[in-house]
């Protein structure tokens, strides 16, 4: 499989993992859905409880952790593709993970964020501009941004504030495009994933499902 054939993806907003059974429903979700990769926001892991995540199938799990069963991302890569890492870049705090490698030959960035409660807009925009020398063509960035980026995204009582004009002409000047937003403009998700507008990207398929499991 290249990347200029399909690839697909699942990014979901877990709202933790430390419980067996959401754990269990999680491995039994994914394996049903089949996706390349999956990209999970607020694991609420610390570094020592990561090894719990088991998915058979899935041998390549990359966490990034606090040390508090807060925030936590992970990238997961099925074992059916031959996705080779470079390198991986992990916040501290568990608020996103950078892994840059290739599918056969052909590189690819994947960006996981999960921002902060308070200051989401002013997180991100200080994050997107900290990594942009690392986004091309082949950068592919999802997560959940906890903020507002379109009327689409926000309740009656939510309104789009100077931070989040902010953020939305970072990501303009980024050149970033919303793909989900792209293919479902009228559906409401709370969820976020960005490509690079650029005719040579050579990620032309992206298979993408916005999931929200239930609290623990």
């Amino acid at each position: 499989m290249g990347i200029g054939t399909y690839i697909s993806i699942i990014t979901l907003n877990v709202n933790g993992l430390n419980a067996p059974t959401k754990r269990h429903r999680l491995a039994e979700w994914i394996q049903k859905q089949d996706p390349h990769i999956c990209c999970l926001q607020e694991t609420h892991f610390r570094p020592r409880d990561t090894y719990r995540l088991k998915i058979r199938g899935w041998k390549k799990i990359f966490h990034a952790n606090g040390n508090q069963k807060k925030a936590g991302v992970a990238i997961l890569i099925s074992d059916k593709i031959d996705f080779k890492i470079r390198t991986i870049t992990r916040d501290k705090e568990g608020h996103y993970i950078m892994i840059k490698g290739s599918i056969q030959e052909e590189d690819i960035t994947i960006v996981n964020i999960y921002a902060p409660n308070i200051g989401a807009p002013q997180y991100i925009r200080q994050l997107l501009k900290a990594i942009k020398e690392e986004i091309d063509s082949n950068t592919i960035i999802v997560g959940d941004f906890n903020t507002s980026l379109t009327p689409m995204d926000r309740s009656s009582q939510m309104k789009i504030n100077k931070e989040g004009e902010a953020l939305n002409n970072t990501i303009d000047q980024i050149d970033l495009i919303d793909i989900y937003r792209t293919f479902h403009p009228k559906t409401f998700i709370a969820i976020q994933a960005y490509l690079k507008k650029q005719e040579k990207s050579q990620i032309n398929n992206l298979n993408l499902h916005p999931k929200e499991l239930q609290k623990e």
